[in-house]
């Protein structure tokens, strides 16, 4: 049970409930369905120079849309501290997001504050980034002499008017490529390459997407278009199921699944029959895997969500602003996380029938460019 809870300053700014007695972490905390908190993935801007379709359209992320003032921003200090009590509490994996985070001025500076944390018994953290590429070939080494271990890179077609269309800024493949390239070469691997495939958009480049990175050192994960917000007009029509997609390529370079690397793996494993190298399917529309979800999101202004399809987060900043103690802060995270019961895409793919049917009409949620991926 629960232990009764006050709040502390909620009426004045905001704050989050503190609970009354106060805790010692344990490295490690369970939600209601028994789920650990293992991952914490950290925007740290609400910013990109994309405008891709299925995230930040330009017709809504237009020259007039207003981001966040940087004041309202956590400080890599405050992000830092964060994540050292998040780590207290089992997080042995930090991802780094947007936005796109690698336009946060002197990001090095908060890879090597975050390096330099250990769990509880030790270990070095799994530090990663995920970016749009267009800034990596730029940053790679720093990133890598300031501590960070690998990225993973957006990329949705290999066709440059495919890919154009759908970042929207005509920006090139080459260009991408080449970060991905560079990342390689200073060590941050395995890079992983994701393609959210969108029906009569790019699902043509399923296969063409296979056969250039077969082979390669970079794992490809093929990302089923997702209803994240209500930026993207997501419609279920144009999902196409990571069956298809693994039927698609199987038909061309035959493929056997391999097991999972650990419990809550987002992407399903699937090696290539003749040693090629392996792709992932993240299946989050048909086959939802919210029971062993073992991620939190902090937003950019420090709001913590449980869920990557929330409505709502919980102001941790105005704890950190307030002036409130670690055990306070840490407390506070533990029973929000004991308290988390969501499992929205196993809901959704139980209840969804019809294309662009809502699981909660009228409810907003969360924009992907706000949270991450």
């Amino acid at each position: 049970m629960l232990d009764k809870i006050i709040y502390l300053a909620e009426a004045r700014n905001g704050a989050v409930a503190v609970p009354q007695r106060l805790e010692q972490p344990t490295g490690s905390v369970a939600d209601r369905l028994g789920r650990p908190l293992h991952d914490l993935r950290i925007s740290i801007t609400d910013r990109c120079n994309f405008r891709c379709v299925y995230c930040m359209p330009k017709d809504v992320f237009d020259k007039n849309h207003v981001y966040l003032p940087h004041t309202a921003l956590l400080s890599f200090e405050e992000i830092t501290r964060l994540a050292r009590l998040f780590v207290a509490h089992g997080v042995e994996k930090i991802r780094l997001t947007g936005g796109e985070p690698l336009l946060r001025k002197n990001i090095e500076r908060l890879v090597g504050m975050l390096a330099a944390l250990r769990t509880p018994s030790g270990r070095a953290l799994d530090l990663t980034l995920t970016t749009n590429g267009s800034l990596l070939a730029k940053k790679a080494q720093s990133l890598k002499d300031a501590g960070l271990n690998r990225v993973t890179v957006s990329l949705d077609s290999l066709d440059d008017a495919t890919f154009k269309r759908m970042n929207d800024v005509d920006f090139a493949v080459a260009d991408v490529l080449h970060g991905i390239d560079v990342a390689h070469q200073v060590g941050l691997g395995p890079i992983k390459v994701n393609m959210v495939v969108k029906a009569g958009m790019n699902d043509q480049e399923i296969v063409p997407m296979a056969r250039h990175f077969k082979g390669t050192p970079y794992i490809l994960r093929f990302i089923e278009y997702m209803d994240v917000g209500a930026s993207n007009g997501w419609d279920l029509k144009e999902v196409i199921p990571s069956a298809e997609v693994a039927r698609r390529i199987g038909q061309h370079m035959p493929l056997a699944p391999v097991d999972p690397n650990y419990t809550g793996e987002t992407a399903s494993r699937w090696r290539y029959l003749d040693g090629g190298g392996e792709i992932g399917l993240i299946s989050s529309v048909t086959q939802a895997f919210c029971s062993d979800c073992s991620r939190a999101r902090l937003s950019t202004e420090g709001k913590l969500y449980t869920c990557l399809f929330a409505s709502g987060g919980h102001d941790l900043r105005a704890l950190l602003r307030d002036g409130r103690s670690d055990e306070e802060i840490s407390s506070a995270v533990a029973q929000l996380w004991r308290g988390r019961g969501d499992r929205y895409s196993q809901l959704r793919t139980s209840q969804t029938s019809l294309p662009g049917q809502a699981l909660e009409p009228g409810k907003k949620k969360v924009e992907m460019s706000y949270i991450g991926g």
